[in-house]
């Protein structure tokens, strides 16, 4: 029976490999026997920073995104029972945190696969340790819904969860929608409501500010199409 191992990506092109991936990461992922990616561009990219062209373009890769089917989820597992080693990473991140990597796991666990996890930069924790916001109590719950009204009602439920179980609510958005999500959140809370906004993570242009929601409409604070991470926090 081989491994199945969960490997950190970085949140940023641009960031520091050896400051944000661990450094046993090089040495896995040249032990590997194949590699499962969102898409083979993203295993490509990931792949550069630690093999040559030869061992790269020998590794075999499969891909497993939000468009893969529950009978190729299971396919991707076969190599793996056959003894061999294959690695999961996600775009950014860490693999199966908003991500479609929890279904490969599961099907690996209850075939008795062994899986194997590394540390690495998760924008979502990150996020809620730069907040300020309570870290024993919290909620993540994925991407916000598009249309308005279900949005406006997604946040006052939020806001009204946070206040009743003291916990912190976290969602994130397309980078393209994230200031519609700004100016959403701004008109929909109450003023004495924190709201902390990270944004593009370990990146050269990180930015983190938590401010009241009545802080926050006298506070310029310009969202390009960006990576971000939203937190409310209600008393």
């Amino acid at each position: 029976m081989g491994r199945l191992v969960l490997l950190p990506n970085l949140l940023d092109d641009a960031a520091d490999v050896a400051l944000h991936l661990p450094a046993a990461t090089g040495q896995i992922v040249a032990s590997l026997q194949g590699l499962i990616a969102e898409s083979e561009k993203a295993a490509r990219r990931y792949l550069r920073r630690f093999l040559t062209h030869d061992q790269m373009t020998a590794l075999p890769l499969q891909t497993l995104n939000e468009h893969s089917r529950p009978d190729e989820v299971g396919l991707l597992l076969e190599p793996i029972l056959r003894g061999q080693t294959w690695g999961l990473i996600s775009d950014a991140g860490l693999p199966c945190i908003a991500d479609p990597g929890s279904d490969l796991v599961s099907k690996a666990q209850k075939q008795g696969i062994v899986v194997q996890t590394l540390a690495g930069p998760s924008s979502i924790l990150m996020a809620l340790q730069l907040s300020g916001f309570t870290g024993q109590h919290f909620a993540f719950h994925g991407y916000l819904p598009r249309e308005a009204p279900l949005l406006e009602k997604k946040i006052l439920e939020l806001e009204k969860r946070s206040r009743v179980d003291s916990a912190a609510q976290i969602g994130i958005e397309a980078p393209y929608r994230s200031a519609k999500l700004l100016e959403t959140l701004k008109a929909s809370l109450q003023p004495s409501t924190r709201l902390c906004i990270a944004v593009q993570l370990t990146s050269p242009y990180e930015r983190c500010v938590s401010l009241s929601v009545a802080e926050w409409k006298k506070f310029s604070f310009p969202l390009e199409k960006e990576p971000a991470v939203f937190l409310i926090q209600s008393f």
